[in-house]
């Protein structure tokens, strides 16, 4: 019932969110082909498993147990030809924890990487991304971005369970040379 539930809520916010355009068609293609781009979370939704359920369904305002709102957070993605900075949290099984639990999450910035991208007959861009240089572990992020600039990414390291996180693409803020 709660997996019925789950798919449900799940093409109820998919749906909804095509109502609302992020960007147009031409600033995604953009953005994608130029390989410098923002991945902005505003969702987690961890691998269905029971002791994380269990503690999902008891964090306050979280009714289903398994959606994870993540809006006005600062969780993202950038990705830019020569790097990508990973700044995301992580909910679910680790086969392997850091001793520093300031280290949780998924927190890195790697400068050796795979980067393939593929594009739908309806425009609809796949990316795949994996990591080479991570210190404790690499990861395999699969980025699917429709054509006005939502996108679900799904991140699964070598330690840990998958997980996927909806959000929106944006263009990456230049860097202040003055700074």
């Amino acid at each position: 019932m709660k997996q019925l539930r789950l798919i449900l809520s799940l093409v109820l916010v998919i749906s909804s969110l095509s109502l609302f355009a992020q960007t147009d068609k031409e600033t995604t293609e953009k953005i994608i082909k130029e390989q410098n781009y923002t991945f902005v979370a505003n969702s987690a939704i961890p691998m269905a498993n029971m002791d994380v359920s269990r503690v999902l369904e008891r964090m306050p305002g979280n009714p289903s147990g398994s959606y994870i709102n993540l809006s006005g957070s600062n969780y993202d993605l950038t990705v830019t030809k020569d790097s990508i900075i990973a700044y995301l949290p992580f909910y679910g099984r680790a086969f392997s924890a850091p001793y520093n639990p300031n280290e949780g999450g998924i927190k890195f910035t790697s400068k050796d990487f795979t980067y393939k991208q593929t594009l739908s007959k309806k425009g609809a861009y796949t990316i795949q991304i994996n990591t080479k240089d991570v210190k404790r572990e690499n990861y395999r992020f699969t980025l699917n971005v429709s054509t006005n600039g939502y996108a679900t990414l799904v991140a699964s390291g070598n330690n840990r369970q998958p997980i996927t996180f909806n959000g929106v693409l944006q263009e990456s803020k230049k860097k202040d040379k003055n700074l």
